[in-house]
């Protein structure tokens, strides 16, 4: 397995991350719900509905993210080009999980920019060869 194909492996395993700190920082909402864990985590505030929207969020850049580096690898797009590309990417995804926690919106968005552009250059990559 590539070192990029491990990064798919990481950024299928971050929503859980963050879900998790939704589900264990309570956020006004009581105490967790598995029975009921969407309706639970459509009540919480604060940090715990960051962190649940966090979660939504690395759900969607997952996809996108996945299919990249499988067509830049399949294209023959250099190795190291994409490895390079899909560390910056989870970095970014990384840094945008936590900004969300945070609060911090400006930065959290161009933490967010940064991981699409990621995705973007190495279709754009994957592309050109």
């Amino acid at each position: 397995m590539t070192l990029a194909e491990t990064c798919i492996l990481i950024a299928a395993v971050l929503p859980y991350l963050w879900v998790g700190v939704a589900k264990f920082s309570r956020g006004g909402a009581g105490r967790y719900d598995n029975a009921a864990p969407r309706e639970y985590l459509g009540r919480v505030q604060g940090l715990a509905a960051r962190a649940h929207w966090a979660h939504l969020n690395a759900f969607e850049a997952f996809a996108p993210f996945a299919a990249a580096v499988l067509v830049a690898e399949k294209a023959g797009v250099a190795q190291g080009t994409v490895d390079t590309l899909a560390i910056a990417f989870i970095a970014a995804r990384i840094v945008h999980g936590l900004l969300y926690l945070a609060n911090q919106a400006m930065l959290r968005s161009l933490a967010w920019t940064a991981g699409f552009a990621c995705v973007i250059a190495l279709f754009v990559a994957a592309a050109r060869v």
